[in-house]
């Protein structure tokens, strides 16, 4: 028997793979925060005095690049944050920091938009900061490229221009915590599973976008994105 709905699901979220017409189904989407230490002093925190902390944003949330990255309501500040994104085909709990890249399917690379005027105010009133990550199509994210065909990245420039004028310029091993690490430590808080993505943090030199703006990011190993403010 077909089972019923009150209305149709929606669409199970989806990222394209690079050289595949093969589509990856997205569980869920976190995100590590301050993983930069130049990130993390510009935000004005010691890099040297915590863990690593996770927020979620929504796998709806997702936007491929070509659709552009719609300026949202709400808010007058709002930042880019290029990051690695990594994907994983496997998961588990308590997962070994040697067994951790075993799970990684592959890499992309992603924004985490961040409406900077509302996570000020959550955080000056110690409230969550869904309101300024997880609003709708804060997650421009490029094809994924599987480990398997580009190897595992630890090190490489990445790079976030507006309008070909260079705003964030880092290289991947400078992560705090490492790909490896950051999927062990995230597996002693929640289940992992296939389909999770993990934004793994992002370099100094975050700032605002405005209507019009181009935003290119660039991964060694990954190519390039481009994405319009609308």
């Amino acid at each position: 028997m077909t089972q019923a709905y009150v209305f149709a699901p929606a669409a199970v979220p989806t990222l394209p793979i690079e050289g595949s017409t093969a589509l990856f189904p997205v569980h869920r989407i976190y995100c590590v925060g301050r993983n930069f230490a130049d990130h993390a002093i510009e935000m004005g925190h010691d890099p040297d005095k915590e863990p690593p902390f996770f927020f979620q944003k929504n796998p709806d949330t997702l936007v491929a690049p070509a659709d552009g990255f719609p300026y949202p309501f709400a808010s007058t500040d709002v930042h880019h944050e290029i990051e690695l994104v990594v994907a994983l085909k496997s998961g588990g709990s308590d997962i070994p920091v040697e067994k951790a890249l075993d799970c990684v399917f592959g890499y992309a690379i992603g924004l985490d938009m961040t409406r900077r005027d509302l996570q000020a105010e959550a955080k000056k009133h110690g409230r969550p900061w869904e309101v300024a990550k997880a609003f709708e199509k804060s997650a421009p994210c490029g094809p994924l490229h599987a480990a398997s065909d580009i190897g595992h990245l630890s090190e490489g420039a990445i790079r976030l221009s507006i309008n070909g004028v260079v705003r964030q310029d880092g290289n991947l091993n400078q992560m705090i915590w490492k790909v490896p690490e950051m999927i062990a430590y995230l597996s002693r808080l929640f289940t992992l599973q296939p389909g999770d993505l993990i934004f793994s943090g992002t370099p100094a030199g975050v700032g605002a976008v405005q209507r019009g703006d181009v935003m290119r990011g660039e991964i060694d190993g990954l190519g390039t994105i481009s994405v319009t403010v609308l």
